[in-house]
Parts: C-alpha cells; sequence; structure tokens
C-alpha cells in the first residue's frame, strides 16, 4: 500500500515536470534553432505579399522570405508563428519583442531607421499604377488629370500623385484595396495606386487574372527590408547571410514567380543585400 502511495506521488511529480518541459518548448529561443518557436511579424490581408487564407495557412512573398530566412536561423516550419502586424504597429511590435522579425511590404526609410534596424533589401518595389486590361487611356502618370484614383483611407500613394504628379485627378478613397479593385471592375474607378509589389498581387489572384494591368510608371523606390530590433547585430548579420543564399540558389526568383507572375509583374533584380538604400 505504502509502495503504490510513492509511485504515484512520483508519478506525478514526472507529470508535473513533462508538462513544464512542453510549455518551455514554445518559447522562443533567439535564434540558436533548438527546436523552439520564432514569432515573424507579416501581413495576412495582401494576396501576393502576406495573406492568411480561410483554412489558416499563410501565403505570399514574404511568407515565403520569412520562412526561408527562418529555416536558415535553424527553424521548421512548424516552429514558426505568424503573426500579423499593421503599418502603424510594426515599430511598436519589433521594440515591444513582441515578434522576433517583420517581413511586411516595410519599405526602409530614415524615420523607421530612428527606431529599428533593417536586414535586406530584399526586394525593390515601385509606386505604380493598376488599371483595366483594355484601357488603354493612361499613358504616363499626366493622364491621371481628370481620372478616379483610388487608394486606401491613410495611404501616401495617392496623395503623392494628386500633390506632384496629376493635381486633378479624382482622388477616392476606399477602405481597402479590394474594394478599390471591385471598383476598377465594375469602372466604377479608372485607376488603383499603390506599390507594384502589391498591386502585383492583388492582380495575381485566381478571379482577377487577365482583367487588370501594371502601368509600370515606377513612381517611387521602396526597397522591402526585415525589421528587427535596433542594435542586434547579430541577427542582422543571419539574416542578411539568409537572404543571401535565398538570392544565389533561386529561392528568390522562383517566391517572386510564383506570388506575382500571373500579373506580368516587371519586377527589379534582387538588390544588394546589406546596401540599405531610401
Amino acid at each position: 500500500m505504502q509502495l503504490r502511495k510513492v509511485t504515484a506521488a512520483s508519478a506525478a511529480v514526472l507529470a508535473l515536470a513533462l508538462t513544464a518541459t512542453a510549455c518551455g518548448s514554445d518559447k522562443e529561443d533567439g535564434g540558436s534553432g533548438d527546436g523552439k518557436k520564432i514569432t515573424i511579424g507579416i501581413k495576412i490581408d495582401q494576396p501576393g505579399i502576406g495573406l492568411k487564407t480561410p483554412d489558416g495557412k499563410y501565403t505570399g512573398f514574404d511568407v515565403d522570405v520569412a520562412t526561408y530566412v527562418a529555416k536558415e536561423l535553424g527553424y521548421k516550419a512548424e516552429d514558426i508563428v505568424f503573426k500579423e502586424t499593421k503599418s502603424a504597429d510594426r515599430e511598436t511590435a519589433i521594440e515591444r519583442g513582441d515578434v522576433k522579425f517583420i517581413a511586411a511590404s516595410y519599405s526602409i526609410n530614415d524615420e523607421r531607421l530612428q527606431k529599428v534596424d533593417f536586414a535586406g533589401p530584399y526586394l525593390l518595389a515601385h509606386q505604380d499604377i493598376l488599371v483595366r486590361a483594355d484601357d488603354d487611356s493612361i499613358k504616363s502618370p499626366a493622364d491621371l488629370n481628370n481620372k478616379k484614383l483610388c487608394s486606401v483611407a491613410g495611404s501616401t500613394s495617392a496623395k503623392n500623385v494628386k500633390d506632384k504628379l496629376a493635381p486633378k485627378a479624382d482622388l477616392q478613397t476606399y477602405g481597402g484595396y479590394s474594394e478599390c479593385l471591385t471598383g476598377l471592375e465594375n469602372k466604377v474607378i479608372d485607376a488603383l495606386t499603390t506599390d507594384d509589389s502589391i498591386l502585383a498581387g492583388y492582380a495575381s489572384q485566381q478571379n482577377f487574372q487577365g482583367k487588370f494591368k501594371l502601368a509600370g510608371f515606377k513612381m517611387t523606390n521602396e526597397n522591402y527590408g526585415i525589421g528587427l530590433k535596433k542594435g542586434d547585430a547579430d541577427l542582422k548579420k543571419k539574416i542578411n547571410d539568409a537572404l543571401t543564399k535565398m538570392v544565389s540558389d533561386g529561392s528568390w526568383d522562383k517566391a517572386v514567380k510564383d506570388n506575382f507572375g500571373p500579373a506580368n509583374y516587371k519586377n527589379e533584380p534582387a538588390p544588394k543585400i546589406g546596401n540599405i538604400v531610401k
């Protein structure tokens, strides 16, 4: 009887130990790749860039880049926890340690470099417009004058066009890019503007393939980088090494084709990794 009590107690202690070990395995390991989790910030509502599908999976160019980098840091796909990071929250998420790094159409600029560091850049995008495939009336940004131009609330892209390139453009502000696309398809608006990579991602969706085209105006340069905590030189080097390998082994080109190919996106060659430009 006494033996049975001791055995039961020992089993309880063992169970508690195993539980503690299991809980500990969900913590991040800071890049040592010993099987623990890593949390990566992405967009979850941008097709071709970062999208969470109805079945809970994640797709897009940034997702492919982040997954490749995590693998080079020692993590398996199942060790990655993707976390939505909206544009306005990216620096805060990094500074607070909510994420290890962010790959989310994150353009490098001086203001952001005051708060976070960047690895990369890993993609050079440009502000462009998307129009209907059968519309040949817009041959330059100036042709947007008196045209209905759509972008999302809070976007600087449409303001850039109206302030500098086509002051008479009829700016239409919608809640999301999907709404702009619907308006474009239904001829309620004439053009949609934001980064060409984002536009290509939307146009590559199966239900939109062949309906739209990129104008190819290249109105700005947007160097996408991977954001990480300021001063973490070791992690920055590891990510840059991973990005360099992704380019050299052909995985970068494959990711571009897989995510943007159906839109006939004429992407720039992979930028020089580690050359931070604005």
